[in-house]
């Protein structure tokens, strides 16, 4: 996927955050939910999203950022849950 301006800052102001359990809780929500709903996006870890859920890390993050922000462009992923978790995460970060 080709980043944007936009979505480059997103991703290196997610690493700068450290820890920050407000937004690693986001970030859980959201992979939970995108597990829930059996959401496939080509090229993501070996790993289900449950496994990444429960082992999430602060280096973690911005790898789930980058995922929330393929979900949030892809016009194939429809399911208005996965959609709302995504941009759920994309705005926390935005707002931090």
């Amino acid at each position: 996927m080709e980043m944007d301006e936009k979505s480059k800052q997103l991703l290196l102001k997610c690493k700068e955050m450290g820890d920050d359990p407000s937004i690693m809780n986001v970030c859980k929500v959201m992979l939970e939910v995108m597990d829930e709903k059996k959401v496939v996006i080509p090229e993501e870890p070996e790993q289900s999203y449950m496994e990444m859920a429960k082992d999430i890390s602060a280096e973690d993050m911005p790898k789930v950022l980058e995922m929330a922000l393929k979900v949030a462009k892809s016009g194939e992923i429809k399911d208005p849950e996965v959609k709302i978790a995504a941009e759920r995460l994309i705005s926390a970060i935005e707002r931090f």
